[in-house]
């Protein structure tokens, strides 16, 4: 099981889409300020936003230590596993303090994950963005229980199901 799960895992990671959704994911208005700087000369928006160097001076991005591993229980027994990668969007400085309530904060994620799995939401067509919203936000919810309004938003930077077959 260890094996399948590395190997899920690993090919996963090594995949190039995988590194097109997280620009993507990057691009709020900061970033795309940093790009209106460049492509549009008139200085009253764009001047400002070219000092500030892009997201990086008004939030952090924090990737959580170590995946999420949930099951998903079909029958009485594990049908699948799905695997996340999680990462928060916070404000700037908050980094030391998201690694301080780390575990109370995985908990609270472990939480929600397990009852989107329960409700359904891993199955079929589990990379839907309707699907994701809906997990985001829930996320989103369980993290601002734990750590206040500073966090901007919980990224979901990798995910996979494992069928066990």
């Amino acid at each position: 099981m260890i094996g399948v799960l590395a190997g899920g895992g690993a090919g996963y990671f090594l995949r190039p889409p995988a590194e097109e959704a997280s620009p993507a994911a990057g691009t709020h208005a900061p970033a795309s300020d940093a790009h209106t700087a460049d492509a549009a000369p008139p200085s009253d928006h764009a001047a400002p936003a070219g000092d500030d160097h892009g997201a990086g001076a008004t939030v952090e991005y924090v990737k959580l230590n170590n995946q999420f591993v949930v099951p998903v229980v079909e029958d009485a027994r594990v049908a699948s596993l799905v695997i996340l990668s999680l990462s928060l969007e916070v404000g700037l400085g908050a980094t030391e303090r998201v690694y301080a309530v780390e575990p109370k904060l995985r908990d609270a994620f472990l939480q929600v994950l397990f009852d989107h799995a329960n409700a359904g939401g891993f199955r079929g067509a589990f990379t839907d963005a309707s699907q994701l919203d809906d997990l985001r936000r829930s996320l989103l919810e369980a993290a601002r229980k734990t750590l206040g309004a500073e966090v901007k938003s919980v990224l979901i930077s990798d995910i996979v199901r494992q069928d066990n077959g």
